[in-house]
């Protein structure tokens, strides 16, 4: 154990800066892999040109400790990691470590929501981070900075040791280009009738499309051009596909985004003027009294739904029963 923690374990010692520190990275002598110079031998046969077993035994195979921290001390870049830097446990050469949000790309992601006003649909598409990401990212920041005014603690060595350990996802202020997607955004979520298998006969002639689809699983079932998290970028996608030019495509992201917008606007105010219009209203000299229709049903078999009065009188919450969800489970 000594010889080896002296010897090749001696390069886990101090971690490399900005880089994950796996055992999967280095070879027997403690060198990194990913940083060894070109091979000479260009005969594929040859087990030293393609890195396997063999090759990793040479002199030349990978940088020392000492040679990496020269090259980072003179400012030379880390090479970026590689999908076999990324397993931290050798023996199962299936799980990767994915990586994380940097803390400057969750700085961005709060700001743009708080300070330039930008939607949640907006931000993801933009940053490339899923919404339910975007939306947690800023709760936990807004947290976070009532604390900090409030003068709590915060575990802020824990989280860098911890981020330090991690792959990141950066961002590059001032960048030019298109930012470093995190995820997939718009993968399409599996909806529960969708689980089963169906044969569902269609004559030759009848066109059958998404729709047809939807409802041949469930009537309720939209088609997938309308599950997806950004349909917007199908759009884009379309416009993309005619040749234009980048100014045409951006031009139609921005449209598409202010429509959605103003049409998630006009819903929340005719929501919210159907409410008004069905409340009955009693004025007093000194109160405003206001009466709305409640059903029992409103309640739930339960009685513990909000569209009933119980969710707000004479039921006790269950924050502190066991198994019961604590965390939003959506973002609107």
């Amino acid at each position: 154990m000594f010889r080896w923690l002296n010897g090749p374990g001696a390069a886990f010692r101090d971690p490399l800066p900005g880089s994950t520190n796996y055992l999967n990275a280095y070879d027997p002598q403690g060198n990194l892999i990913r940083a060894r110079a070109a091979p000479k031998s260009t005969d594929r046969d040859d087990p030293k040109s393609t890195g396997e077993e063999g090759g990793l035994d040479r002199p030349d195979a990978g940088l020392g400790r000492s040679q990496l921290d020269q090259n980072i001390a003179s400012g030379k870049p880390m090479p970026r990691e590689t999908a076999d830097d990324l397993m931290p446990f050798p023996m199962n050469r299936q799980f990767r470590s994915q990586p994380v949000l940097s803390e400057e790309l969750r700085d961005e992601i709060y700001r743009r929501i708080d300070q330039e006003k930008k939607s949640v649909r907006t931000v993801s598409a933009e940053l490339g981070v899923e919404m339910q990401r975007v939306g947690a990212v800023f709760r936990l920041k807004t947290i976070e900075n009532q604390w900090a005014q409030e003068g709590k603690p915060l575990a802020t060595p824990y989280a860098r040791a911890v981020n330090a350990m991690l792959p990141k996802t950066p961002f590059i202020s001032g960048s030019r280009t298109a930012p470093l997607p995190h995820e997939s955004i718009n993968d399409l979520p599996v909806h529960s009738a969708t689980a089963r298998q169906l044969f569902h006969p269609v004559a030759e002639s009848l066109h059958f499309n998404r729709a047809s689809a939807a409802k041949a699983f469930s009537r309720d079932l939209l088609p997938a051009d309308k599950r997806i998290p950004h349909p917007e970028l199908v759009e884009l996608a379309k416009v993309a596909a005619q040749n234009r030019g980048r100014d045409d495509v951006v031009k139609a992201r921005r449209n598409e985004l202010e429509k959605q917008e103003a049409a998630l606007l006009n819903m929340r105010r005719e929501q919210k003027a159907a409410q008004e219009a069905a409340a009955k209203k009693i004025d007093t000299p000194r109160w405003q009294f206001r009466f709305e229709e409640i059903k029992a049903e409103s309640a739930g078999k339960d009685g513990r739904s909000k569209g009933g009065v119980g969710a707000r009188y004479g039921i006790p919450p269950q924050d502190r029963k066991k198994g019961q969800i604590k965390i939003p489970t959506k973002v609107e």
